[in-house]
């Protein structure tokens, strides 16, 4: 179905383009600067270039606002570089010395006298100022008028089930969508609101789970092995993917030096990190692999009772800095309190800087990644634009801008080759 623009006329770009915006803390300011790009090289008035919106954790929260704002893309991209250009940790969870205190004091009388019962923590982190900030400024009755005037097909959000054990990405678009079921995952058309927003982003342990229905739910990645899916489902041929990780190894220490014990908050980090991206590129190895195997097939796609095998173009924007070493540079804006938890953890130091870059919600940060994210989509404006017209990826993987830079990955896949007749 051809969208419509501002001006009466057909749009340019292509169709079936899904936006996938995995999660990352506050390394999603990144998104909102490559989105800000991507808003001066379209035309002014421009509708949304995406039918198929999909997001996971703070991903999430980007994703919804795009959606309510379909019609006008820029003014979506405004409304988000607002916020997130404006952040203080304080707009998260709170952070002044005395909820601090009394969070602490409180996991240390249920590790001392083995539980209180009904009165047990429920997190880390009191997240309620988030919840008040999402209420504020996002406007969910918007998503259905946006489907309704068709400018969105479908916008996904995805959260993972403490009583099911699986990844549920709740979906509002087209009637005409359907569900699916699938090993440890599935998606159930809803009324999006602010529960499934909070729920996405649940961090294990730190933030308290959310009950939608008769289940309670945590951070969308946890079990989201597939991030690319939930946008596939919902029609999307084409993927534009704006991750938050494009990290430099660091440096192996010198034979004659010690090895440093890991602190706690490098160990928090490290792990934070593999719950929030590693899905995402063990989905980009598995969309590569399928790639190639349908490049030898005719019209590129394959049949079977399961379904069809389409090939899929993919364009990847990944941060062109490592944003660790960014976190460092504003680590001082945190409030005095959390710097002293992040001390206690050894998060405010090199090898701390993990964990910091996720958590830094404060202004000066996230508007270096803003800043970031657009000067990387202005130097791709190009390639974007391009991608955006159906140009088709000059690749046999189909995937442009990916380029993981552990050992294991880097080196290139072969060109699988079908044998004659097959």
């Amino acid at each position: 179905m051809g969208r419509i623009d501002s001006s009466g006329g057909q749009r340019a770009w292509a169709q079936n383009i899904g936006l996938v915006l995995p999660g990352g803390g506050a390394r999603c300011a990144y998104q909102v600067g490559v989105l800000k790009g991507l808003a001066e090289i379209l035309p002014r008035r421009a509708p949304s270039p995406f039918p198929v919106i999909s997001g996971t954790s703070a991903g999430a929260i980007n994703a919804v606002v795009l959606a309510t704002r379909a019609r006008l893309f820029r003014h979506g991209v405004a409304d988000l570089e607002r916020v997130w250009g404006n952040f203080r940790t304080d707009q998260v969870f709170r952070a002044d010395a005395g909820t601090m205190a009394k969070s602490s004091a409180h996991w240390l009388f249920a590790l001392v006298f083995g539980g209180l019962g009904v009165r047990n923590p429920r997190s880390l982190l009191d997240n309620e100022p988030l919840a008040q900030l999402l209420g504020r400024n996002i406007r969910f009755d918007a998503i259905g008028e946006s489907i309704r005037k068709g400018y969105l097909d479908a916008v996904a959000v995805t959260a993972a089930g403490y009583g099911s054990a699986r990844s549920l990405t709740f979906y509002e678009g087209r009637e005409d969508l359907e569900p699916w079921v699938r090993v440890r995952r599935k998606g159930k058309p809803t009324n999006l609101g602010q529960q499934h927003l909070m729920a996405s982003v649940a961090a294990p342990l730190v933030f308290p789970p959310v009950q939608i229905g008769r289940e309670y739910f945590g951070d969308g990645a946890m079990r989201q092995a597939t991030p690319l899916s939930p946008a596939v489902r919902l029609g999307a041929e084409r993927l534009l993917v704006i991750g938050c990780r494009n990290e430099v190894p660091d440096p192996e220490p010198a034979a004659d030096t010690e090895v440093p014990y890991p602190s706690f908050g490098r160990i928090a980090g490290y792990m934070l990190d593999a719950l929030l991206m590693d899905g995402l590129s063990s989905d980009l190895e598995r969309l590569t692999r399928i790639n190639l195997i349908l490049d030898q097939m005719p019209g590129r796609q394959m049949s079977s009772e399961a379904g069809t095998l389409r090939f899929i173009d993919a364009l990847i924007m990944f941060p062109s800095r490592d944003v660790r070493d960014v976190a460092l540079r504003y680590m001082h804006e945190m409030p005095r309190p959390v710097r002293l938890l992040m001390r206690g953890l050894g998060a405010l130091n090199y090898g701390g800087r993990q964990l910091l870059s996720y958590l830094l919600f404060e202004a000066g940060y996230t508007r270096a990644l803003i800043e970031l994210g657009y000067e990387d989509a202005m130097t791709r404006r190009h390639e974007l634009l391009a991608f955006l017209e159906g140009a088709p990826m000059d690749s046999p993987t189909g995937i442009g801008g990916w380029t993981d830079l552990s050992e294991e990955y880097s080196q290139r896949l072969p060109v699988l080759k079908m044998p004659p007749g097959s």
